[in-house]
């Protein structure tokens, strides 16, 4: 039985870089950033790895005593205190820019008081000058303080690593996955075996979401209308096709930053990213009569940095010409270039083509997403790469890689253990990805490479 990763809270008043952070740690742009508070309402959940060591954190809205007196406060705030007591430590972020305020006191107070670990993260702290706003942090009376960067990177490492020690269960290490593949142990256990494949259809607005949602349950259970941010919450469906359980996920139409001027869609764009990181699959629709643009290449980059797979539908292929499809097809490839390994699939949910083709595709690239190499097989494939195509030379350095092993799924993801990683190159990354795509397949699902450096060990046995 898999152990569950420690969870980590992430919380402070609004508008000090509590989302940014959290994007900085669990890779990508989960987390919707704007300048004003509050946008942060509901709680987002994201996993850190970190050298090896794995935990969970969660970006909650911001805390402010005055906002509590609202509706909507008193949510954000219920929302935020429940994620600090299901939490086995809290990372406090204040603003160093702007300095101690009495909200961050009155919060040191209450975290005091919540029998939790707390890690104290000093933000916006951007350079060597603004180290010296640090110091009145230390009045709070929480321990040490460390001045990071959440948009930059700068002193997240030391962060990360406090918030590991105060975490003893985040000794659940991805090295430990790492030794079992490395060993042979190859047969892991399923944790989701059975349960429904979650599927988030994801898109513009207007191009058919809700649509192909409701054919495919045959019955209206998401508004449709041709006015462009009809969908505003995620609507979960249930629904079981050839004794098969799905829950279909609909989530609002995601327009360019700069277009979204509601603050209610700004939540709403926000909640369809967090369910992309929720999904089991991704359905990213596009309009095939419109072909694919700006907004569906970053939407599809939102999938990719969540490590989701995803199946392309062209709704209203019912709507092309004969001319149409190659033109559509040559848009893809130009436009989706770094998705050429997700299927696509015409449909019409006007009149129901291809929706049963859309799930054949999603059952695939949802077995290719947990997919594992047997670990001897691996051992054969990177010996028969590195005979032919060894890693080049970089800055001078000789790089020698001394074996790969797969080290976890969801996304399928290979671990490269070298005696100098730094110097592998990223080109040499993409040529093994896809060498592993043409010999395994891995269709529709990112597929990443981690390298590590490999351990020295002394003689006598002691590392």
């Amino acid at each position: 039985m898999p152990r569950e990763l420690p969870l980590v809270a992430i919380v402070g008043r609004p508008n000090v870089g509590k989302s940014t952070l959290f994007n900085r740690l669990v890779g990508g742009r989960p987390a919707l950033v704007d300048d004003t508070p509050g946008v942060t309402r509901d709680r987002r959940y994201g996993e850190v790895e970190y050298f090896g060591a794995r935990f969970r954190a969660v970006d909650t809205g911001g805390l402010d005593p005055d906002a509590e007196a609202t509706a909507l406060g008193a949510g954000i705030h219920r929302q935020a205190r429940a994620a600090i007591d299901e939490a086995d430590a809290v990372l406090f972020v204040v603003d160093g820019r702007a300095g101690l305020t009495p909200v961050d006191a009155d919060l040191a107070d209450m975290l005091r008081r919540c029998e939790r670990p707390v890690v104290v993260a000093v933000n916006k702290i951007d350079g060597p000058k603004h180290d010296p706003l640090l110091a009145e942090f230390f009045a709070l009376g929480l321990g040490e303080v460390f001045g990071v960067s959440a948009a930059h990177g700068r002193g997240v490492d030391p962060l990360v690593e406090a918030v590991v020690a105060a975490v003893p269960a985040a000794a659940a290490r991805a090295d430990d996955a790492d030794e079992q593949a490395a060993s042979g142990g190859d047969d892991v256990a399923d944790p989701d075996e059975g349960r429904p494949l979650r599927i988030a259809f994801v898109g513009k607005p207007n191009v058919g979401k809700s649509s192909t949602v409701n054919r495919l349950v045959g019955a209206e259970r998401a508004l449709v209308h041709d006015a462009p941010g009809t969908t505003t919450d995620p609507v979960d469906t249930p629904f079981e096709f050839d004794g098969r359980p799905y829950v279909l996920v609909d989530t609002a139409g995601m327009r360019k930053r700069a277009r979204i001027d509601a603050r209610t869609e700004q939540v709403s764009v926000s909640m369809a990213l967090d369910q992309i990181r929720r999904a089991d699959v991704a359905v990213l629709v596009i309009d095939a009569t419109e072909g694919p643009t700006e907004q569906d290449q970053r939407i599809a980059g939102a999938i990719v940095d969540a490590g989701r797979p995803v199946v392309i539908a062209l709704n209203k292929a019912d709507r092309l010409g004969p001319g149409d499809a190659a033109r559509v097809d040559a848009a893809l490839r130009d436009e989706l270039h770094f998705l050429s390994f997700a299927p696509r699939v015409k449909t019409s949910a006007l009149r129901g083509d291809g929706m049963a083709d859309l799930l054949a595709a999603v059952d695939r690239v949802a077995a290719a997403h947990r997919a594992r190499v047997p670990t001897a097989e691996i051992n054969r494939f990177f010996a028969e790469v590195c005979e032919t195509h060894p890693p080049p030379t970089q800055s001078g350095r000789s790089v020698r890689i001394h074996y790969m092993t797969q080290g976890g799924t969801r996304p399928p993801t290979f671990l490269l253990w070298a005696n100098h990683p730094r110097y592998v190159a990223e080109s040499y990354k993409r040529f093994l990805v896809n060498q592993l795509r043409r010999r395994y397949g891995f269709e529709g699902t990112p597929v990443r490479i981690v390298v590590k450096r490999k351990k020295r060990r002394e003689r006598g046995g002691r590392a």
